[in-house]
């Protein structure tokens, strides 16, 4: 297992989107909350290390991972959470420990080995938060509430509670198979039970995109609910919306970055 530390690896547009998820006034995060990684070309992962303040990292705030040890563990029923922890500790050139990665890095892992995306974001949106805390977790992203979170966040994943670390990792590797299997893509946004949110782009400003509207589309529910309930858009209305080629073109435009 090789967990480095390399800050050289570490690219300016990580930072940019690290530190832009990170701003206070967006309360997507606070303290050393959530994560990002980046895919470098030959397959590994550049991630975030544990206990870094997303809004004001550096270069050296990231480690490095290759993706196939890390997702042995996972399908490893007899690994710990103590077997992740000790691999995700990053030596320098000297191999000695630096920093160690985020205990959520299996988030970021479970994609690549699923189906390789450049950019991933995992934060924890109060307003996001307080649905997935709610007996309406489940049920409540089922459906597009309008059609702009249609085209943004597409048809969101929910993935029930697991503790972070290695039992989320194996709950969440397992549901993103099943919804690759049934969509033939991977979701753009993945709901995580009473825990935040994982955004899923080629591109950081589609991380960043899709992060936004998770929150609004959020405060559009909440607002709903209180005063009697949720009307959402219809699966066929949904569907009919997707097949339309202006839509298509948004939607890969909003991947892309082209927003």
């Amino acid at each position: 297992m090789t967990t480095r530390h390399q800050p050289e690896l570490v690219s300016p547009e990580l930072l940019a989107l690290t530190r832009e998820l990170g701003r206070p006034e967006r309360d997507l995060v606070i303290l050393a909350e959530g994560n990002t990684s980046q895919r470098l070309a030959d397959g590994r992962l550049v991630v975030k290390a544990s206990g870094a303040r997303m809004r004001d990292v550096t270069a050296e705030d990231f480690v490095t991972v290759d993706v196939e040890p890390l997702m042995e563990l996972v399908t490893d029923p007899d690994a710990t959470q103590g077997d992740l922890t000790a691999a995700l500790v990053a030596t320098g050139p000297d191999g000695t420990p630096r920093r160690r990665g985020s205990i959520e890095t299996l988030v970021h892992a479970a994609v690549q080995a699923v189906a390789p995306v450049e950019y991933v974001g995992h934060t924890h949106p109060t307003e996001v938060i307080g649905l997935l805390s709610s007996t309406l977790a489940e049920e409540s992203f089922k459906l597009a509430a309008y059609s702009d979170e249609a085209v943004v966040i597409g048809r969101p994943l929910f993935v029930p509670y697991a503790q972070p670390g290695i039992d989320l990792g194996r709950v969440y590797h397992r549901c993103l198979l099943e919804y690759a299997e049934r969509e033939g893509v991977l979701p753009q946004l993945v709901l995580l039970a009473n825990h935040g949110i994982v955004a899923i782009a080629p591109t950081a400003e589609g991380v960043d995109a899709i992060s936004e509207m998770a929150v609004k589309a959020a405060a559009v529910r909440r607002i709903a609910y209180s005063v009697g309930g949720l009307v959402p858009l219809s699966e066929e209305a949904v569907a009919k919306f997707f097949a339309r080629d202006d839509v298509a073109e948004r939607r890969g435009n909003i991947a892309a970055g082209r927003l």
